[in-house]
């Protein structure tokens, strides 16, 4: 499809951690569906993220076939919020910024819904969700991980009341001037961050559109549904709400007690004030020879 000058330009992110054997199809059908069904321009930017793998193999690869795709690689494990929290730094390159998972659990045509409805106004931002009526899982998650969801789904609603069903699928697209405005207040490199943007967004104004999608649920998830995941996304939860409260700033002495909670649960803490306000994007990078 030749390019259109109105229509918004796209910038998708993937964040990938340990990826190499289900990226390589994604890095496929999402240019290849972009190519020939829409008509604006087009980028694709992997964030990798402590890989120990030959996740970057299968992306360099990717670059050398399609030249929308790039990436940016950073060495340490900064978990999957602050991969996003970096990619979306990379605002200012597109009209329309989003992100859906590597797994390619949300193929490209509903990725598109999301983004034809977020460029003809619908709502500032448009998320996909698993738990509306109209959507399609086509593979289903376990009982164990739909339960766990559910329960994280409750303590979300309780502590923020923001009547999203699904703040976790993998399927979000948001306008560049909305990205730009919440960066600051983007703090949770884990699974949480989720919950982090969409409440950012809506204390900033903007409309949020949830709508249904289709979904398949994948194998080799790096996500472990255990206590240890669990206390993570409690804390960050909990953490993101005293955010919001005048009593903030008196839980100063506490940070140290924090760090060493995330340390034991091994994961990647949330990101200072001084990191959210003033670090530079990085510079996506990619291998010549790209044809599509």
């Amino acid at each position: 499809m030749s390019l259109n000058a109105s229509a918004p330009s796209v910038l998708l992110l993937i964040p990938a951690y340990n990826e190499e054997g289900r990226i390589g199809p994604v890095l496929e059908s999402y240019p290849e569906h972009f190519v020939r069904h829409y008509p604006g321009r087009f980028q694709l930017v992997v964030v990798l993220n402590g890989c120990r793998d030959d996740t970057v193999g299968v992306v360099r690869a990717a670059e050398r076939r399609y030249v929308c795709i790039s990436h940016l690689d950073f060495p340490a494990p900064i978990g999957k919020g602050g991969a996003l929290i970096e990619g979306l730094k990379l605002a200012p390159l597109a009209d329309l910024v989003g992100y859906v998972d590597a797994d390619g659990a949300t193929p490209p045509e509903a990725f598109m819904d999301l983004v034809l409805r977020c460029g003809r106004g619908e709502a500032d931002v448009v998320i996909g969700s698993r738990w509306m009526e109209g959507s399609r899982v086509n593979v289903a998650q376990t009982k164990d991980r739909r339960t766990a969801s559910r329960l994280f789904h409750a303590f979300v609603e309780g502590f923020f009341r923001m009547g999203i069903r699904d703040t976790q699928c993998g399927a979000k697209v948001m306008r560049r001037e909305a990205v730009e405005r919440v960066q600051p207040f983007l703090r949770l490199a884990d699974l949480a961050f989720d919950v982090n943007l969409l409440f950012s967004l809506k204390r900033a104004g903007f409309s949020v559109k949830e709508v249904p999608t289709t979904w398949t649920d994948q194998s080799g998830s790096k996500v472990a549904f255990n206590i240890r995941t669990s206390l993570n996304m409690l804390l960050s939860l909990v953490r993101l709400r005293l955010l919001y409260s005048p009593f903030y700033a008196w839980l100063k002495p506490l940070r140290p007690l924090e760090a060493w909670l995330y340390q034991k649960l091994n994961a990647p803490p949330p990101r200072s004030e001084e990191q959210a306000s003033h670090s530079e994007p990085a510079r996506p990078t990619r291998d010549e020879g790209g044809s599509g």
